[in-house]
C-alpha cells in the first residue's frame, strides 16, 4: 500500500513525462462517427509527424485525452538549437549556442518553460513552418477543446508555501516563476510586486493627508503626481533589467504567425529574397479606421447607459419622495449589474470581430490591437461614474436636476421648493467621496471573491450537475460509463487529476493586468478625494499577489509559457492614466480645495481661465518630472544592464583571443618552416634563381633573409665583422 502511494505521488510530480494534453471532444464536432474518427486520425498523424510520442486515454463527456511527449533526444536537441540560433540571429542572444548538444545544455540548461514552449509551437505552428498546425477551437480544429501542459503539483505546493511566508517577492522567486510559467506571467508578478512595493509611499502619505490635511489637499496631489511619474519610469527601467536577466530582451521582435491571417500575395523580400506573405497596408489602415466609429459606439452605448442610470439614481435618491422609494433606490444598481456586463460582452464580441477583420499577421499584433479596444470599455465602465459626479453633478447639479423628472413624478413647484428649502433638495457633496470609497474598498473585496470563490463554487456546481445527470441516466437505463473503471491502477489517480484539469478554465494574464491597470487609474485620477485609497490598494495587492498564485495553481489550467520582454500595451495604458491623472487631480484640487470655488450645484463661481491654467501647469510639470526621472535613471546602471555589458565584453574578448590565437599559430608555423631551409647555400641559390627568373628588385630585396633566425644570423655577422678591435684607440 505504501509503495503504491509513493508511486502515485511520483507520477503526479513527474506527470509520466507528459508535455501536453490535447483534449479532443468528438461529441462537439457536429459530424458523424466516421468523420469524427477521420478527424481524430488526422490529428494523431499530424502530431506524430512532428516527432511527438503519443498515448490516448478516455476523457469526460465524450472526449479523448491525447498525451504528447517530445523525447529527450536528437529531435529535442535540434528544436532547442534552432530556437536558440533564431534568438541569436535576432540579437536576443549575444553569442551563438554551442553545436554540441551536451555542451549547449550544460552551459545553459533547458528549463521547463523553454521545453514546453518549443513543444507547443511544434503542435500549433503552421505546417509550412514545421508544425502540426493544430489550433484549438478554430477552423477545422473546433473539436480540440484545449491544449494544455500539466501542473507540477509538488512545485505548486512548495511555491504557495514559500510565498505565503514572505513579505517581499525577490528576483530569485520571480526567476523560478519564469522557469516554470514563462516570461509573460513572470512579468505580471514582477509588475504586481513592484507596484505593491511602490504603494507604500501613497499609503503613508494618504494616511497623513486623511487625518492631518484638509480634503483635496494640494500637498497630497503633488505627492501622488510625482509618485506616478517616478513609478512609470522606474517600471520601464525594471522591464529592461528583467528582460536582460532572463535573456528575453528584444524577444518581441520574434513574431509567431497567426493561423487566421489571410494574405493577398506572396512576394520576395528585397533584402533576403525569401517568400513573404503580405496583406495590403492600405487596406489594413482603412479597416483600422473603423475603430473610430467603434469607439464612438462604445461611448454611446456604455456611456449612455451609465449616464442614464446615474440620472435615475440622482432623481430617486435625492429628489423623489413618493411611494416605494425604499425599493426604487435599488433600480439603478440592478440595471447596471444586469446591463453593463451584457453590453460589455456584446461590444467585446464586436471588438474581436473587428480585430479579426483588421487581419493581423502575428499573434502579438492581434493581442495588442485587442488590448487597446478592451481598455476603452474598461475606461468607460470604471471611470465614467466618477467623472459624471465630479465634473457634472457637483458643478451643475442644480441646473440639471430640475430636468430629471421627465415622467412628472414630482411637480415643478415641489421641486423648486425642495431646491430653495434648507431642509429640501441639496447637492450631496459627499457623493464623490462615497463613490471613491466604494471603488477603493468594496469593489476590491468583491473582485477578490469573484476570482477565488466563484470559480470554486462554479466547479463544485458543475460536478454536482454531472453526478445528477449520471444518476438520472442510471435510473432511465442509459447510465454514462465510468471511464475510470478501465484505468490501470498505477494510472488511476494521475488520470483523475488530468480529467479535472481538462475541465478548468484557460488562464489569461491580460485579465489580471487589466485589473491592476484600472486600479492604478483610480489611484492617480481620484485618490485625492479619499487619500486612504493607497492603503487599501496596498493591502489588496499583497493578498492579490498570493491569491493569483493560488488561482493559477488550483483554478486554471497550467498556462502556456509564452515569452515576453514587457507587460505589453498595458504599459502605454498606465502612462496614459498617469498623464490624465495630472489633469484630473489638478482640476479636483482647484474646484474643491480650500482655496477653490467649491461649487454646490452651480458653476457661477468657477473661473474658466483659472481652471485651464491650473490644468496646463500641472500637466507640463508632470511631463518635466518624467523627463527628469528618466534622465536620472539612465545615468544609473542597473544590475541587468551591467550583466549585459559584462557578457558583451566576454564575447568580444573570446572572439578576439580566438582570432589572435589563429593568427599567431599561422605565423609561428610559417617561421618554423622557414628556419630549416635558411642555409647560406640555399639563400645564394634563391638569389641566383631570382636573378635568373627576372624577379623585381623589391622582391629580391625582401627575399635575401628568410625568417627571424636568418635575420638574427646575418645581424650578428655584421656586428662581428664591423665591431672595433680591442686595443684600438679613437684618434
Amino acid at each position: 500500500m505504501a509503495s503504491s502511494q509513493r508511486s502515485t505521488g511520483n507520477a503526479l510530480d513527474t506527470n509520466f513525462g507528459v508535455d501536453y494534453v490535447v483534449d479532443y471532444r468528438f461529441a462537439t464536432t457536429g459530424k458523424g462517427r466516421a468523420e469524427a474518427e477521420a478527424q481524430f486520425e488526422k490529428l494523431v498523424r499530424l502530431l506524430a509527424g512532428v516527432g511527438l510520442e503519443l498515448e490516448v486515454r478516455g476523457g469526460d463527456d465524450c472526449s479523448m485525452l491525447v498525451f504528447t511527449k517530445l523525447a529527450f533526444g536528437r529531435r529535442l536537441f535540434g528544436e532547442v538549437y534552432r530556437s536558440r540560433i533564431k534568438d541569436w540571429l535576432h540579437g536576443i542572444r549575444l553569442a551563438a549556442p554551442e553545436k554540441d548538444a551536451g555542451e549547449m545544455l550544460s552551459s545553459e540548461p533547458l528549463t521547463d518553460s523553454e521545453r514546453l514552449r518549443i513543444v507547443y509551437l511544434l503542435i500549433t505552428s503552421p505546417t509550412s513552418e514545421g508544425g502540426a498546425g493544430i489550433t484549438p477551437r478554430k477552423g477545422e480544429w473546433a473539436s480540440v477543446g484545449s491544449i494544455f501542459p500539466l501542473h507540477n503539483h509538488s512545485f505548486n505546493k512548495e511555491w504557495l508555501k514559500r510565498w505565503s511566508g514572505k513579505m517581499y517577492i525577490g528576483t530569485e522567486d520571480l526567476t523560478q516563476i519564469r522557469d516554470r510559467f514563462g516570461e509573460k506571467i513572470a512579468f505580471y508578478f514582477a509588475f504586481l510586486q513592484a507596484y505593491a512595493f511602490f504603494l507604500v509611499f501613497p499609503a503613508i502619505v494618504g494616511a497623513i493627508a486623511r487625518y492631518c490635511l484638509p480634503q483635496f489637499s494640494l500637498i497630497y496631489a503633488i505627492a501622488i503626481g510625482l509618485w506616478s511619474a517616478v513609478f512609470i519610469e522606474y517600471w520601464q527601467r525594471q522591464e529592461v533589467d528583467l528582460a536582460v536577466r532572463w535573456g528575453a530582451r528584444g524577444v518581441s521582435s520574434i513574431q509567431h504567425s497567426r493561423p487566421e491571417f489571410k494574405y493577398e500575395e506572396e512576394v520576395s523580400d528585397k533584402v533576403t529574397g525569401e517568400k513573404v506573405r503580405v496583406f495590403s497596408p492600405r487596406k489594413r489602415l482603412m479597416r483600422q479606421l473603423l475603430q473610430v466609429p467603434f469607439a464612438i459606439l462604445a461611448v454611446a452605448v456604455l456611456g449612455g447607459l451609465i449616464a442614464t442610470c446615474f440620472g435615475i439614481e440622482i432623481f430617486i435618491s435625492e429628489v423623489y419622495n413618493g411611494p416605494l422609494k425604499w425599493l426604487l433606490v435599488f433600480l439603478p444598481v440592478i440595471l447596471l449589474t444586469a446591463l453593463v456586463p451584457t453590453f460589455t460582452a456584446i461590444l467585446s464580441r464586436i471588438a474581436t470581430r473587428l480585430t479579426e477583420y483588421e487581419n493581423y499577421a502575428t499573434i502579438d499584433s492581434f493581442e495588442a490591437a485587442m488590448t487597446r479596444k478592451v481598455f476603452v470599455f474598461n475606461f468607460i465602465s470604471c471611470y465614467l461614474p466618477l467623472f459624471l459626479t465630479a465634473f457634472v453633478y457637483l458643478p451643475f447639479g442644480s441646473l440639471i436636476v430640475p430636468h430629471l423628472d421627465i415622467f412628472g413624478l414630482t411637480t415643478t413647484n415641489n421641486l423648486k421648493e425642495q431646491q430653495s428649502s434648507k431642509t429640501g433638495f441639496q447637492i450631496n457633496s459627499a457623493r464623490l467621496q462615497k463613490q471613491v470609497f466604494y471603488f477603493a474598498l468594496q469593489a476590491q473585496v468583491l473582485s477578490l471573491v469573484m476570482e477565488i470563490v466563484v470559480p470554486y463554487l462554479k466547479r463544485s456546481g458543475f460536478n454536482r450537475v454531472k453526478k445528477l445527470k449520471s444518476s438520472i441516466a442510471a435510473r432511465r437505463g442509459g447510465e454514462i460509463p465510468d471511464l475510470s473503471m478501465n484505468d490501470p491502477s498505477e494510472e488511476a489517480n494521475f488520470l483523475a487529476t488530468v480529467r479535472k484539469e481538462a475541465e478548468l478554465d484557460i488562464y489569461d494574464v491580460n485579465v489580471d493586468l487589466r485589473e491592476m491597470c484600472m486600479q492604478f487609474g483610480h489611484l492617480t485620477l481620484f485618490s485625492v478625494v479619499w487619500p486612504l485609497s493607497g492603503l487599501t490598494y496596498l493591502i489588496n495587492n499583497w493578498v492579490e499577489l498570493r491569491s493569483d498564485a493560488i488561482k493559477i495553481c488550483s483554478e486554471m489550467q497550467r498556462p502556456v509559457p509564452w515569452r515576453a520582454d514587457s507587460i505589453g500595451p498595458w504599459l502605454d495604458s498606465l502612462g496614459f492614466l498617469a498623464w490624465l491623472g495630472s489633469i484630473t487631480t489638478a482640476a479636483l484640487v482647484y474646484l474643491f480645495g480650500d482655496d477653490g470655488p467649491r461649487p454646490e450645484g452651480t458653476p457661477w463661481d468657477i473661473k474658466a481661465w483659472g481652471l485651464l491654467l491650473t490644468i496646463f501647469f500641472s500637466e507640463h510639470i508632470y511631463l518635466l518630472v518624467r523627463l527628469g526621472v528618466r534622465t536620472a535613471l539612465s545615468a544609473i546602471e542597473s544590475p541587468g544592464l551591467e550583466k549585459e555589458r559584462g557578457e558583451r565584453f566576454l564575447v568580444r574578448k573570446r572572439y578576439l583571443e580566438e582570432s589572435i590565437g589563429e593568427e599567431e599559430a599561422s605565423l609561428k608555423a610559417t617561421a618554423e618552416k622557414a628556419v630549416g631551409s635558411n642555409t647560406r647555400g640555399a639563400l645564394e641559390e634563391e638569389a641566383r634563381q631570382g636573378s635568373l627568373s627576372g624577379a623585381r628588385m623589391e622582391d629580391r630585396f625582401w627575399g635575401r633573409q628568410r625568417g627571424v633566425e636568418d635575420t638574427l644570423k646575418v645581424g650578428k655577422g655584421i656586428m662581428s665583422r664591423n665591431a672595433p678591435r680591442e686595443g684600438k684607440k679613437d684618434l
